[in-house]
């Protein structure tokens, strides 16, 4: 159960959180009183934290009696509920608890805090002590009851104290474990361990607020990365070098009491200084904005070249980041029968980028982007039994992933299955291929900038086992990334006996089983486009 705690002032509110499960009170800032605009900020908190309980701190003077200060609070608090009616609220009585609070920022921190720190721990104090009403062992209600089973508008009865051999809560328990050893570590009391930790969860810079004036001190955008294989205590240890914590040890305390290992999401985030450790933690775990998130689209066809180029051009990766993730050895079972193409100049991972749009966080790791590739390849490859029917044409997952690579460059989806058809063909009859497609590869491998090779006549006498006009059987490997339509037109080709197709002038394929039948295509329908240079 979540409970925010106020600590009601005429100028500000101080702010605490706690979840009674680990029953550690949390100070989270503070509210400047403006207009009522103070209600909408309360209401904004409670959404955030996804609870209705208050708590709200109720002065009482020395003998016990309340003050004009009560009286404020208490219409503070039907105007509370007026504004936010689903709102249930419990007084907690408070005595000198700025007094208390004040005293305990100045042995922690001398004189170096700000007016509203004070409100903050104050708020920290009365919600510490709420919880500790309803945590005495032996006793019925929980937190939660004690909102509901009596008059909202009234303080909880005081308690007894616990019992020495009652019983913690596994939360409890974590953190008495822990705070022994900061005890131990440090030198210092438990009920300065306790302290210690609550203080150093707060803002680096608190009282300050960054809504209407964004100027103020601490309200500064500072920019943070989590890279993947990053442990909690580098992500610690980095936040409070950045000033963005106050201590690596309370975060990380503070991350294992709350949440699982592995919680804290990679990427780009944006923090200020007035964020709280609590508030900082939640933004890890939930992972950055849509904002933060980008879109990498591999299109069909694509190659390794160009999709490193468009890695680093459009989303901002290190060249030799991006060239080492693409040049390391990858253990998956997407490459069964792969054979190494190196000595010919191609990337190992040509033809396994597989084509479509994929979300990452801004600062993934370029390994874990192939990954994610090589998965979705494999899911394709599984769902429709592709290596089956790959064997069925006589070929296997590796040269059915090549074949379908040169189809994707060859032709359009609807006319795959006959394209395929016509190089199985061709396979079987020990012929060349003869693919312009393998051939523009070969070139791009050995001469990308047409250097050496410039002209037709040239390009296709390249001496390359990707020339296939040169070379009967297939490239030593893919020669682009093959989509779901390639891959399929291999694995269930159109049942024909044609060995040539052309593109003709009006963009429609034509087929012939015959020499002169193609030549009488290429007579009838590809005159301007037959004569195009590779």
């Amino acid at each position: 159960m979540k409970v925010i705690a106020l600590d009601v002032g005429t100028k500000r509110i101080g702010v605490a959180k706690a979840d009674t499960s680990v029953k550690i009170a949390i100070p989270d800032g503070t509210i400047i009183v403006k207009n009522g605009e103070e209600f909408d900020e309360i209401r904004s908190i409670l959404r955030l934290n996804k609870t209705d309980y208050v708590v709200l701190g109720l002065p009482r003077n020395n003998q016990g009696e309340e003050t004009a200060q009560s009286a404020y609070v208490r219409d503070f608090a039907k105007k509370l509920k007026a504004k936010i009616p689903t709102v249930k609220i419990r007084f907690q009585d408070e005595s000198l608890t700025s007094v208390e609070a004040e005293s305990r920022l100045k042995s922690r921190k001398g004189y170096n805090f700000a007016k509203g720190e004070i409100d903050t721990e104050a708020a920290a104090i009365i919600l510490q002590d709420f919880m500790e009403n309803f945590s005495v062992s032996g006793r019925a209600e929980s937190a939660e009851k004690g909102f509901e089973s009596s008059d909202p508008h009234t303080t909880p009865e005081k308690s007894k104290k616990v019992k020495k051999g009652a019983k913690n809560k596994s939360g409890g328990r974590k953190l008495a474990i822990i705070l022994i050893s900061i005890v131990a570590a440090l030198g210092i009391s438990a009920g300065g361990a306790f302290f210690w930790y609550i203080s150093d969860l707060g803002p680096v810079v608190a009282g300050v607020s960054c809504k209407d004036t964004p100027d103020n001190e601490g309200c500064e955008t500072v920019k943070f990365s989590v890279r993947s294989g990053d442990t909690t205590a580098q992500i610690a240890d980095n936040l409070k070098k950045k000033g963005l914590i106050k201590s690596s040890l309370a975060f990380q305390i503070y991350y294992r009491l709350n949440f699982n290992d592995n919680s804290l999401k990679t990427g780009e985030y944006k923090f200020n200084k007035t964020l709280s450790t609590p508030d900082i933690v939640k933004q890890l775990v939930e992972g950055e904005n849509e904002s933060n998130v980008f879109s990498l689209t591999i299109l069909p066809g694509e190659t390794v070249a160009e999709i490193k180029k468009k890695l680093v051009e459009k989303h901002g990766y290190d060249e030799t980041e991006v060239d080492a993730a693409f040049s390391k050895t990858y253990d998956h079972p997407v490459f069964k029968d792969h054979a190494d193409t190196s000595d010919y100049g191609a990337s190992p991972l040509e033809g396994y980028m597989f084509g479509d749009t994929y979300e990452f966080y801004k600062g993934e790791s370029v390994e874990k982007i192939i990954k994610t590739a090589l998965d979705s390849l494999y899911k394709v490859i599984t769902e429709n039994n592709l290596e089956e029917k790959f064997a069925a044409q006589g070929l296997n997952l590796y040269q059915g992933i090549t074949l379908a690579s040169i189809v994707q460059k060859e032709a359009n989806s609807l006319e795959q299955p006959k394209v395929a058809r016509v190089f199985l063909n061709r396979i079987d009859k020990g012929m060349p291929l003869g693919s312009d497609v393998t051939t523009q590869y070969a070139l791009d491998l050995i001469d990308p900038d047409r250097q050496t090779y410039t002209n037709n006549a040239a390009a296709l006498k390249v001496d390359s086992l990707y020339n296939t006009r040169l070379y009967a059987g297939l490239t030593p490997g893919p020669i682009s990334n093959p989509g779901v339509s390639a891959l399929m037109a291999v694995a269930e080709p159109t049942d024909m006996d044609a060995i040539y197709f052309l593109t003709g002038d009006d963009g429609m394929m034509y087929y012939s089983s015959t020499e002169a039948g193609h030549n009488q295509n290429i007579r009838d329908h590809c005159r301007e486009l037959c004569k195009t240079s590779l």
